[in-house]
This record gives structure tokens, sequence and C-alpha cells, in this order.
């Protein structure tokens, strides 16, 4: 390979500006007036790599390939990568790149060998759309400020799904997945619920009628199979190759492409429940994870001021626990300012300038660098694909000098992996067995049912009791009527008998009564001798059966 040398004072000033002391990734070689310098080496420390980063270009000018150029040198540092596949050329990875002549033509050009390399790759796949170890979430640890961004919940619905994850979390209530959190949701603005939801104060019947519409429209789209158990174990990010190297991770999401802020929203998850789980341990010489946050400008479109105010604190935060976070977007306009201060090392591609807010942004993207000899302004709309503008934080942690910089080719295949490979990966990864199915428990859904069966069965049971109550009461009311019966008619007896007895008492002891009297007189003694004759013929004839005289 030819060298070619110069000792022009801007290019002194870049060898000087990255000639690290420790070990660097290597982009490519300084270039001026359009010629590559091979003995100008631009680079970027290993400890600078969780000082986080912005890689930024229009469509075709060579992001994605930077992204893997970077991944490749991570690993063979011993470093994990987190890669989002958007397109699935990233696959190419696992298998060896192939030689051809553009090659060696810019192997040539920056005076690098290049050698055609494999890499180990772990794919992953959310909810299991698509090839890859299935990842999930519990809708409880995704949370309600990441769920209202992918909802597209405005901040007074957010504020509102908060208080519905807090009402869950008061109660017991395992949000696992999104028919756990609509279970939830018609609980509280169900008739059973409505005592419930008024103690919630901020979150009327309407907007919770909103926030479950929204959500089964999302569940509607597919996006019900992102959410459940397992749950991913964000520290499997973080596990070595068995030869030492690090060792990729691969989101998968060509099948998802038509839900960029599912995807975008998932990776802002994977990074916070890093930040939530990995202990401090402040300036590494290497970092434990570099996550390269493909499509950013997605995470950040129509975002509330609490989901950015998340970010930039994660972002901010996380380097201490050794994580690098670089983000891939079209225009450094896409990423909040807030966030892009956070932003130490920069890699910019090609911007075009075909409309007056492109011109605009250009301008806002060259006050964003160092002083510099290049004119940036003009530079930057006429970079080759696979050209960059760069700036690094040095080992020291200042910036380095402004290089335009023609990047290396990466050694893995540039484009996708074969069908057939990926799966034969998949099936012989660990975590399949781990992953690979989905688990049941009793979360909110079923014990919110098993609530409602229970009251079902008290309000039968209830019913019953309250009929059998009655019948009770009917029998009850039929007895003591009775009873109140005998006792009048045992009253009147009782007073008869007390006035016959009065009466009785009130007669004089020696006067005879009027039956006495006629019985003794002498009429009714003559009347009773005749009486008796006659009685006394009747009962002779009638014994010798003699008629009587007619």
């Amino acid at each position: 390979m030819t060298e070619i040398s110069s000792t022009s004072p801007q290019l002194d000033e870049i060898r000087a500006g990255y000639a690290f002391e420790g070990p660097a990734l290597e982009f490519g070689a300084a270039v001026l007036d359009g010629t590559a310098y091979p003995d100008t080496i631009v680079r970027i420390p290993l400890s600078a790599m969780n000082r986080h980063g912005l890689v930024a270009g229009a469509t075709g000018t060579g992001k994605t390939k930077t992204l893997q150029l970077m991944a490749e040198q991570l690993v063979e540092q011993g470093v994990p990568v987190f890669l989002a596949d958007i397109k699935g050329d990233l696959s190419g990875m696992l298998t060896a790149g192939e030689a051809n002549d553009r090659i060696a033509s810019r192997s040539a050009d920056v005076g690098m060998a290049w050698e055609p390399t494999a890499y180990p790759v772990e794919f992953y796949a959310l909810g299991g759309q698509g090839t890859g170890v299935p990842v999930r979430a519990s809708v409880s640890t995704f949370g309600p400020t990441l769920l209202a961004k992918v909802l597209g919940l405005n901040d007074t619905q957010e504020s509102s799904l908060g208080l519905v994850f807090h009402y869950a979390d008061q109660k017991g209530l395992w949000l696992d997945t999104l028919a756990d959190l609509r279970a939830v949701v018609q609980f509280l603005t169900s008739d059973e619920g409505k005592a419930d939801l008024k103690g919630l104060g901020g979150l009327s019947s309407a907007t919770a009628g909103v926030i479950l519409r929204e959500l089964i429209t999302f569940a509607d789209q597919g996006a019900d199979v992102f959410f459940g158990l397992p749950e991913f174990d964000t520290t499997d990010l973080l596990r070595l190759a068995p030869d030492g190297r690090g060792l990729v991770s691969m989101l998968e999401l060509p099948r998802v492409q038509d839900r960029p802020q599912l995807f975008s929203t998932f990776l802002m998850w994977l990074l916070a429940d890093l930040f939530h789980d990995l202990p401090e341990v402040g300036d590494v010489d290497k970092p434990k994870l570099v996550f390269f946050f493909d499509e950013a400008h997605l995470l950040f479109n129509d975002a509330s001021k609490d989901f950015l105010d998340a970010i930039q604190q994660t972002v901010r935060l996380i380097r201490s626990k050794g994580v690098g976070v670089f983000f891939v977007t079209q225009s450094p306009k896409d990423v909040p300012a807030d966030v892009l201060a956070q932003l130490g090392n920069r890699v910019q591609h090609a911007l075009r300038a075909f409309t007056p807010d492109d011109a605009k942004a250009l301008k806002a993207a060259v006050r964003t660098y160092p002083n510099t000899a290049y004119d940036l302004e003009e530079l930057l709309t006429q970079l080759g694909t696979g050209e960059a503008v760069i700036t690094v934080l040095s080992e020291r942690g200042a910036p380095t000098p402004v290089a335009w910089t023609r990047m290396r080719a990466p050694k893995s295949l540039m484009a996708p992996s074969a069908d057939a490979l990926l799966t034969r990966a998949v099936a012989a990864s660990s975590l399949t067995a781990k992953y690979g199915s989905a688990l049941e428990r009793e979360s909110a859904s079923e014990m919110l049912g098993q609530a409602e069966v229970a009251r079902t069965e008290a309000e039968k049971a209830a019913a019953l009791e309250a009929e059998n109550a009655k019948v009770r009461k009917a029998a009850a009311d039929a007895a003591e009527k009775a009873r109140v019966a005998a006792d009048r008619e045992a009253a009147r007896a009782a007073a008869a008998a007390e006035k016959a007895r009065t009466a009785q008492a009130r007669k004089p002891v020696d006067e005879p009564g009027v039956v006495e009297a006629v019985v003794t007189s002498g009429a009714f003694k003559s009347m009773l001798r005749s009486a008796g004759t006659v009685l006394g013929r009747e009962i002779t004839r009638s014994v010798f059966g003699t008629s009587r005289r007619r």
C-alpha cells in the first residue's frame, strides 16, 4: 500500500489530536483537499466510548456501515455491543465479508489492511416477531411514560395513565400484558369500580375511556405480543463470547418497521432498564456495553416533556454505569438540544440542503463543531459515501480537531446474512430455552376476573338469602297472626266463663229454681202418673208385637 504523507499544519494538528496512548477504534484516514493521508489516522479512544455520541447523515451516506465498523472493533476489544437492525443489513456481521474491488481500493486508499472476519452475534426479535430470541417486557416495568409515548397520548392522558399504574401497584395487580392493563381500566370505568375511580382524583371517566380505546387499537395492531412474560433480563446484553470477544446483541426489526414508535420506545426501555439495574462504576478504561440507537428521530418525535426529561436524565447518568450510547439519525436537529449536549463524540456523514429548512439545519450543525480550517458548510454537503466529518473526546476529555475522514471498510459482510444461518444461530442460542416460550401467571386480568366471579357469587347468595328471609318472615308473620287469634279466642272463652261464674254467684241459696218449682208441683205429679200408664202400655204392646188400637 502506498503511503502519502504531508507536513501540512492542519494534518499535523489532526495527527497530534488523535495520537492516543490507550486502545482506540480506528475510523479511517484524514482527508485534505480530497486526498486521504494514511499516516494521519482518525480514532476514538476506547475509554471515551461511554461519553456517548452521534452518528448522523442523510440516507445512503454510510451511517449503517459506520455502525458496523465501530461494532466490529468494539467486539474485537472485548466490549459487548447492542444494535437495532432496522433493515436487516447488519445481520451480515455473522458472516465474513467478501472481497471485491471497492473494498480493495478503499483499503489501499486509507492504508489499512482488510481481512474478512465473522463476529459472534445473538439475534433478538420483539415478541418473537421475526428470526431471533423473543424479547418481551411486562407492562408494569415498561411503565406509563414509555407506554404513553407508544400510544400517542397527550400530557393529560399520560398523567392519567400514571394514576392507573399507581392504582394497580397499590392493589397488587400485576400488569403483565396489555390485557391486564385493559382489565384495570375497564374495572375503573365499571359500576363496581366507580368508587375507586373517584378516589384516584385526577382520572376522569372520559380520559379513562380514551386510554381504553387506544389500548384496544394498539392490541388490534398486533402489539400485544411484545408485552408479557418471561421478561427480558437486560444484563444478558453484557455477555462475552466464549473466545473473550464482545457479543453483538442484534435486535432484528424488519417485521416491525410499520410500528416505528413501538420499536424506538422499546429500545429506550432496554436502556432505561440497564440504567436501573447496573451498579455505578465511574469512568472506566473500556465500556461495559455500547448501545447504538438507530432511527433516533422516531424516539423524539411528538415526545412529551416528561419523556424527554427521562431520556436526558438516563443519557446523562448512565455513563457512570459504564454504558455508552450512540444515537443514529439523519440530522443533528432530530435530537433535542439537552440530549445533544450530552453527546461528546460526533460522526457526521453528508447532509443535504435542498430546502430552506435543510439549509437552516446545516448552519446549526456547523455551529456545533469546534473551530476548524475546513469550510464545514460546504464540506458537509459534498462528502462522498463512506466519508464523514469527525470530532471526538480525547482521553483527557477535550474535543479533538475536526477531521474529514475517509472510513475504512467493515470486515464482515456488508449485506444480510443467509436466513438459514440466522435460524441456526437462534436455535443454538442458550437464551432460546430461557425466553422462547411465553408464560402466564395470575395477573390483573385473572385477579379482577376472580373478584368479579366472587362478587357475582356473593350477589347470588345474597339474593337467595333475601328470598329465604322473605319466606321466613311470612311464616313468622302467619304464626304470629295465629297466635294472636288463639290468644283472642282464649280471652273470649275465659271472659264468658267468668261471666257465667259471676251470674251463678249472684243467685240466693234457699230459693228454689223454676225447674225445681215445676217438678214439685201437684199438677206435674198428676201428669207424670198418666204418662206412665200410657208409656207402660206402649212398651207392653211393643214387646208382644200387638198393634195399637186404632
